[in-house]
């Protein structure tokens, strides 16, 4: 399973690359509504639109600083109730070593790093690797055809078809990656009809210690994890192939979202402990990938096997940065 990606969020590179356009209606409603519908955005996404050129792109921009001022609000605040816990939490210690103070002084320092460390990263304008990496329900640009023009449009990475209960989120909670090998069966409403792109440059997968060791748990071992990043060894992006949905809810809600389609991995990722991979497709195949044929699937798959076969690199991380 593909758990995080690292995007590729500039919207020039989609328009050099395809001769794409923003779909900026879609960008202002993730906007908008961010804070009510509490949506996650990478800060790769928002600097995106840090020198809007158009009078819809100034609007997106005075939603973004409206969250941030909202948010640093929120934890200057937290900041104050965690240093007054934390004050509280060692005058009592002064007094006698209990074990609620002590648990109260290690939340409160844990929470005050944190919260620090938000409004570090909220302030900075220097983008990080960090920045452009999504998580299962954070939005990310996909491109798409409508009407017969290349799109890009923000859709959450955890697919919700359309006519689905919203509980199928939870229920299906994996579906941020499609299997390559279930595309006509589970995905047979997305498969042929509902094709995207999504650009990354890296993605991150959890690897059990012992899988990655080639080795059985030992007697009484408890399985560690281990988050590894791979990355293509030519440095170029991957154009990687998607399913998507648009599913309206009974009260006129909509939802964009899209999958990952993932197939067995290389040598190299299943030598390194893991099962799965993104499909990068070729460049000369993105435009049938887009205008998908219902009645020819085979073309498809096609693509799908005729796809780009990087060497991936990777590194084990010492922790995540969500």
């Amino acid at each position: 399973m593909c758990y995080s990606a690292q995007i590729r969020a500039n919207y020039v590179s989609f328009t050099r690359m395809f001769g794409a356009s923003m779909d900026i209606r879609e960008f202002a409603k993730v906007f908008f509504h961010r804070e009510q519908s509490k949506l996650r955005v990478p800060k790769a996404l928002e600097a995106e639109f840090e020198h809007p050129q158009t009078p819809e792109e100034a609007e997106i921009k005075a939603a973004i600083d409206n969250f941030k001022a909202d948010r640093e609000l929120a934890l200057q605040q937290e900041l104050f109730a965690q240093r007054h816990r934390l004050v509280d939490a060692e005058r009592k210690l002064q007094a006698k070593t209990t074990k609620g103070a002590l648990e109260s002084q290690r939340i409160a320092t844990d929470k005050i790093s944190k919260a620090q460390q938000d409004l570090s990263d909220l302030k900075r304008r220097e983008l990080l690797d960090r920045d452009h990496r999504i998580f299962p329900g954070w939005y990310a640009p996909v491109m798409v055809v409508q009407d017969g023009k290349k799109v890009v449009m923000p859709m959450r990475y955890l697919c919700r078809p359309a006519g689905s209960h919203p509980s199928f989120d939870v229920k299906f909670s994996g579906c941020y990656n499609a299997r390559r090998d279930n595309l006509e069966k589970f995905w047979r409403n997305q498969f042929g009809s509902f094709h995207g792109i999504l650009v990354l440059n890296a993605f991150y997968e959890n690897v059990k210690l012992h899988d990655m060791e080639h080795r059985a748990l030992a007697p009484g071992e408890e399985p560690q994890n281990r988050i590894l990043k791979f990355e293509p060894n030519t440095h170029q992006d991957m154009l990687v192939a998607c399913v998507w949905s648009r599913w309206k809810g009974a009260n006129g809600d909509e939802l964009l979202s899209f999958a990952v389609i993932t197939d067995d991995p290389p040598e190299e990722i299943a030598a390194a402990g893991h099962d799965r991979c993104p499909v990068p497709i070729k460049r000369e195949n993105v435009d049938a990938w887009l205008n998908p044929d219902l009645s020819n699937l085979q073309q498809l798959q096609d693509i799908l096997e005729d796809r780009e076969r990087p060497y991936y690199d990777h590194r084990v991380l010492e922790k995540m940065a969500a």
